[in-house]
């Protein structure tokens, strides 16, 4: 059930790299994001119940609380117009429990690939708290674009792998997924530099 959030992730964080990156308006992405924070709440609400107790199911699904509640915030501050401080301090909150569930990936669950991707999620996380949280915008354009280039193989293409019965991930699966976020990393920061408005001649 969990997989199928995943999928509207890869949706949400596509549109919220655009809105970084100045391509689609803030407002207009505003609802998805209410859309997808209320099924990232939901989701796992359903989930800690119908796990009857099991720490293990309980502790899958409340890492989906921390995307839920982000764009929900995300959502109410755009549309509302409020200051953003909040979200880049939330955020600075989810990206340090990312990497506490990326290590719970690796080490407990043995699932490299999902160690990867939320290492990668608190990356975007940190971004997030940079910009929103101190107001440094001069890494607005490489936040947008390495949520946009993240976003599909975080989320998107796991989740469609998961709900079509792929295999559980191994040490070369987390190899390559470590790598490709690498590749990636690295390619938005060229596309920010690449793309950088230039200054107006006086």
């Amino acid at each position: 059930m969990g997989d199928v959030g995943l999928l509207y992730v890869g949706a949400v964080l596509l549109l919220n790299g655009l809105v970084l990156l100045g391509r689609v308006p803030a407002r207009s992405a505003a609802v998805f994001n209410l859309f997808v924070g209320g099924l990232q709440c939901v989701t796992p609400t359903v989930l800690i119940v119908q796990a009857h107790g099991d720490a293990d199911a309980v502790l899958a699904a409340s890492g989906l609380y921390l995307f839920g509640f982000t764009y929900l915030y995300v959502g109410v501050v755009n549309l509302a117009g409020l200051e953003a401080e909040g979200i880049g301090w939330f955020s600075l909150f989810v990206a340090c429990a990312a990497v506490v569930y990326s290590g719970i990936a690796f080490f407990r669950t043995g699932d490299p690939v999902f160690g990867v991707i939320w290492l990668a999620w608190a990356l975007l996380w940190a971004l997030f708290f940079l910009i929103f949280g101190l107001g440094e915008e001069r890494v607005t354009r490489f936040a947008g674009w390495a949520v946009v280039l993240l976003s599909q193989p975080t989320a998107t293409v796991p989740a469609f792998l998961a709900l079509t019965g792929s295999p559980r991930s191994d040490a070369a699966a987390g190899l390559l997924a470590a790598a490709l976020a690498v590749v990636l990393v690295a390619l938005a920061a060229v596309l920010a530099r690449r793309f950088a408005p230039q200054p107006k001649e006086s």
